[in-house]
């Protein structure tokens, strides 16, 4: 699984790293790093639910794990 990042729409409220800081990263100054994030197995459903948590939806899932 894969989360990317919309440039410049991060405003720093980190509450995607309040729920997993071993996923979503941030910068010196509070902000998600840019670059894509690729999800480690089994952690799946956390990174969903730091995406979902994210207030002006600056992250977004770029790609599921195919099932099966």
């Amino acid at each position: 699984m894969r989360i990317s990042v919309k440039p410049n729409t991060c405003q720093g409220h980190a509450r995607c790293y309040a729920l997993a800081p071993e996923i979503f990263q941030l910068d010196d100054a509070g902000y998600i790093l840019p670059d894509d994030i690729e999800v480690p197995a089994g952690q799946e459903a956390l990174a969903q639910r730091g995406v979902r948590s994210c207030p002006e939806r600056a992250l977004f899932v770029a790609d599921q794990p195919e099932v099966g």
